[in-house]
């Protein structure tokens, strides 16, 4: 007697889930947004596969969701209800908007590890004055300006000389406080590369410079 035997097959795997599905709309006024499940706005999600349920209500405008490996889009003309199944990658930013008014109907989100934009560059400090008898512009050790970095600055400047004013010029740049009267400024300038001179308009010992590299 053969004893017969089975093959035991894999059970088949199931199918992958959408992590969530997602609300889109737009219209029927000038409103267009991305939302959870919750009403909260989609600003930042995990990567993967997601359902969006689309409710487009307007015949001006449409909803157009667009990023890496992502292009849908309902039509400007119709009223109608979709349903997508797209994939975020990670370290991506998604966007969408209504195409005939793309500049006002926008939004966007990213996903998964997107890279932090750098800091800002920091502003540098200086202080100028200017009196009857003398000029100057110095750092914030209080040593006179020679040699000094290229980059944003604020520049503190004080003209206690009712007859002097402080000009500064450079590349770019030509600011000065009025030869009458007293005052305090502060200016926020971008130095750039070359040389920068400094002086009263109306006594000409009363001048010096420094270079911006």
């Amino acid at each position: 007697m053969i004893a017969a035997s089975l093959a035991v097959l894999p059970a088949a795997a199931a199918p992958a889930q959408p992590r969530e599905t997602l609300r889109a709309e737009v219209g029927p006024g000038f409103t267009i947004f991305l939302r959870h499940a919750d009403g909260t706005a989609v600003t930042h999600l995990d990567p993967g596969e997601y359902a969006i349920v689309v409710e487009d209500k307007a015949t001006e405008h449409n909803f157009h969701l667009s990023g890496a490996g992502v292009s849908q889009l309902t039509s400007v003309e119709n009223v109608e209800t979709a349903n997508w199944t797209v994939v975020f990658a990670d370290g991506q930013t998604y966007r969408f908007q209504c195409d005939p008014h793309a500049t006002t109907m926008n939004g966007s989100f990213t996903v998964g590890n997107v890279p932090q934009p750098p800091p800002p560059p920091a502003v540098r400090r200086l202080s100028a004055s200017v009196s009857a008898a003398a000029i100057s512009v110095r750092t914030p050790s209080g040593a006179k300006a020679r040699i000094v970095a290229a980059g944003s600055y604020r520049i503190s400047v004080r003209d206690t000389a009712k007859t002097q004013n402080f000009h500064l010029t450079g590349p770019r740049v030509n600011r000065k406080t009025a030869v009458a009267g007293t005052s305090r400024a502060t200016w926020n300038l971008r130095l750039r590369a070359g040389k920068y001179s400094y002086r009263s308009d109306r006594k000409r010992r009363l001048s010096g410079s420094f270079t911006v590299r």
